[in-house]
């Protein structure tokens, strides 16, 4: 039998052009097997650094951006608890119990409760730099005066060792009154600066671990089945 030049041709055309898409769509499973992979032993990083539940304590000072200007530094204490929705992303509630200090005339206590989402830009590293931001309900230690406000902050974070970290970090919170000291000035809403170091104690992630390894094996057992 005599094949056409022209059909033979088209016909190794058509099958080279069909190897070629195989092999494409084998490459792109491929990548993206390795892509699956990567980010879950990545996931494990952080688990095994880190963890989805946070306590923290802080201790450092704050200062008061008033209508006064003899504003000065005092001390300033957190407790907070975090959860970790991603990685590199929680949700945080906190209480603050600082003090706020005007030369010799006044120097009283104040607390705020804080809720905000934090984004760690590194949290598969011991060395992390972190920011955040949210919503806060402020008060004095009397509770007779109350005020809404807002803050935001940044930060970094060491881990000196799996599943404690130490920070240091500075917020801006930005009050909505301008009451707090007792002098009203209605152009002026009341600002607050902190600056505190603390310590992260990290827990818990152990059923996300044991899922992550499930999947792993997942994958793995189906590559070599293919």
């Amino acid at each position: 039998m005599i094949i056409n030049k022209n059909k033979f041709l088209t016909i190794i055309f058509i099958f080279l052009n069909l190897c070629f898409v195989s092999a494409q769509e084998e490459e792109i499973q491929s990548n993206q097997t390795q892509q699956s992979n990567k980010s879950l032993y990545r996931e494990l990083d952080f688990l095994q650094l880190r963890g989805t539940h946070v306590v923290d304590g802080v201790v450092g000072t704050s200062m008061i951006l008033g209508d006064y200007p003899d504003s000065e530094l005092d001390v300033f204490f957190r407790l907070g608890y975090k959860y970790h929705i991603l990685s590199n992303l929680n949700v945080n509630l906190s209480f603050n119990k600082y003090n706020i200090a005007l030369s010799d005339t006044i120097n009283e206590g104040f607390m705020s409760f804080d809720l905000n989402l934090e984004y760690l830009i590194s949290p598969y590293n011991e060395l992390s730099p972190f920011i955040f931001g949210g919503y806060g309900y402020n008060a004095s230690s009397s509770f007779e005066e109350t005020h809404t406000k807002v803050q935001f902050g940044l930060g970094l974070e060491y881990m000196v060792m799996d599943k404690l970290g130490i920070k240091l970090y500075g917020d801006y919170n930005y009050v909505l009154s301008n009451e707090m000291e007792g002098l009203i000035m209605p152009d002026n809403d009341e600002s607050i600066l902190r600056v505190g170091l603390g310590l992260n104690f990290y827990f818990g992630g152990n059923k996300r671990k044991e899922q992550i390894l499930k999947n792993i094996e997942t994958v793995i057992n189906s590559n070599l089945i293919e």
